[in-house]
């Protein structure tokens, strides 16, 4: 019976998708929506503060007006971030619901705090990462729930941005100082959706300790950022090397993104300080050369 259950949820798991493609004219009923907002509340939460709200929204005209404030937020990345590979939001028109899930940082006072100095800064970002994670495994069990109830579901991580977060809050009456983490539209898919782009489990899957041959490089992450970025959001193939343009896109890049080992030398790069995004890529530094 166990064996069962558990192919069963891997089904479920690979079912998921984000999709950006709704059937227009459909509805769902309030229980549907009850099941999928429980499977959030049944996220792990750090010291178990159940950190997060869940609102529903149903009404047509709500759906509208979040919509609205969904289509500017694309507008502010296509103008002020350049390079990043926006999608119109015009498809959250046709969706049955959209569920906001709102995180409050207040709760953070419940974890694990210094009590020297030397130790402040270690565990203040410690408990930004333990909020954070927080939220992702809420936002995780609501689209797994959604792809259970056979419907489909897409993360919008935008309504986390200052600008859309205060819209937000104005429309929707929930104080500033929460944020709209996860934004997740649900509908019935248009159109049947591949599996994306996924690293070969031999790649990331480690045994025992990790695996120096399976790192991947500062150049890798430059190439996916300036090359892969926008094909691997957004086609539907599972595997990279399916692509008919694979050749043509990978190049010399093609082992390092469907073996084992991305990284033959089994060499490690120097320490750096990645608590702050690095967000100078080829692709990134090429847009400022040219725009001095």
């Amino acid at each position: 019976m166990e064996i069962k259950k558990e192919i069963l949820f891997d089904k479920v798991l690979k079912k998921r998708r984000s999709v950006r493609k709704f059937e227009p004219g459909k509805t769902v009923s309030k229980g549907t929506l009850k099941r999928i907002v429980d499977c959030g509340r049944w996220a792990p939460s750090g010291a178990n503060t159940q950190c997060f709200d869940f609102i529903v929204i149903k009404d047509k005209k709500m759906i509208a007006s979040t919509t609205n404030i969904f289509l500017k937020q694309a507008q502010r990345l296509v103008d002020f971030a350049k390079g990043f590979p926006a999608v119109k939001k015009t498809y959250l028109a046709n969706t049955v619901a959209i569920i906001i899930v709102l995180g409050d940082p207040r709760w953070k006072v419940c974890f694990p705090h210094a009590s020297t100095k030397d130790y402040e800064e270690e565990y203040s970002r410690n408990n930004d990462a333990i909020f954070l994670c927080s939220m992702g495994a809420a936002i995780q069990n609501i689209q797994l729930g959604v792809a259970a109830e056979g419907l489909t579901s897409a993360w919008l991580s935008g309504g986390g941005e200052d600008t859309t977060n205060n819209e937000l809050s104005n429309l929707l009456g929930y104080p500033k100082w929460m944020k709209a983490f996860g934004t997740i539209p649900i509908g019935y898919p248009a159109e049947t959706q591949d599996k994306r782009y996924r690293r070969p489990l031999e790649q990331c899957l480690h045994w025992n300790k990790y695996s120096p041959m399976q790192y991947r490089t500062h150049k890798q992450v430059d190439f996916y950022e300036s090359t892969l970025r926008p094909f691997a959001m957004y086609r539907d193939q599972e595997k990279i090397e399916n692509w008919k343009d694979f050749s043509e896109k990978l190049g010399s890049w093609s082992d390092a993104f469907t073996k084992q080992y991305s990284n033959v030398s089994g060499k490690l790069e120097g320490d750096e300080d990645f608590t702050k995004p690095r967000s100078k890529g080829r692709t990134t530094r090429r847009r400022d050369k040219n725009s001095n």
